[in-house]
């Protein structure tokens, strides 16, 4: 028999997942070209990251400031994901392994802290190889949720929560709320997009790990970010 809790959260998943693309479909993109998904990995500016602290896996505090000058691709996983989250981060793998040498960051951001403490998280990037140069971010459950949502324009709910977290209105300078249903352990809903931000900390492109196609144009973005001097 399934459990009243599960059959609550699928169905809020699915409805989340509608209303997403729908939002997504009928939303005009920033360079004018219509709402595809293509529309939105076109180098452009989509919003500052605002400042932000949260503790990385070591136990250091890094916000902000500490990755300005540098290229980054950010994700938001929760360790206990057994969907996207894997493919998010094997994907994430890759590129450190492709951009070995470059001036990158990789951010990885959980949006289950009250799960995944640093000692979690150090243990989750050891199966993926995660060097220091791949920052793996946890802390104070409303600052990640509202930096994901105000922040990257990127969605996170969880169904379990006992009210709402408000965040305050969110500026649509980035893609319409993209949700990614996860029917794994702490079934969190969140999105699977990856964000791309510039060595002035500004966010220049979404992309899909889950499309081929997307991701080649997520490289070919890096590259042309990478290839600019820092300021």
């Amino acid at each position: 028999m399934v459990a009243p809790r599960a059959l609550l959260t699928g169905g809020l998943a699915a409805l989340l997942l509608a209303g997403g693309l729908a939002a997504l479909a009928a939303r005009s993109a920033p360079d004018g070209s219509g709402a595809s998904g293509t529309s939105l990995e076109r180098l452009d500016t989509y919003g500052r990251v605002p400042e932000f602290a949260l503790t990385e896996r070591s136990g250091r505090r890094v916000g902000r400031d500490d990755l300005r000058g540098f290229v980054w691709v950010v994700d938001f996983v929760y360790t206990e994901c057994t969907e996207s989250c894997p493919l998010l981060s094997l994907e994430m793998s890759r590129l450190q392994a492709e951009f070995a040498d470059a001036d990158l960051r990789l951010v990885s951001i959980t949006v289950d802290p009250r799960h995944d403490s640093p000692a979690v998280l150090r243990r989750y990037a050891e199966r993926y190889g995660a060097s220091p140069r791949w920052l793996f971010l946890t802390g104070d459950t409303q600052a990640i949720y509202c930096l994901a949502s105000r922040g990257f324009r990127l969605s996170v709910v969880d169904p379990a929560a006992t009210a709402p977290i408000d965040c305050g209105a969110t500026v649509r300078l980035g893609p319409a709320r993209a949700w990614a249903s996860h029917g794994s352990r702490g079934l969190i809903v969140h999105s699977d997009r990856v964000a791309l931000v510039d060595r002035a900390a500004r966010i220049r492109a979404y992309h899909r790990p889950s499309d081929p196609e997307s991701l080649g144009r997520l490289r070919a973005n890096l590259r042309r970010l990478l290839a600019k001097p820092r300021p």
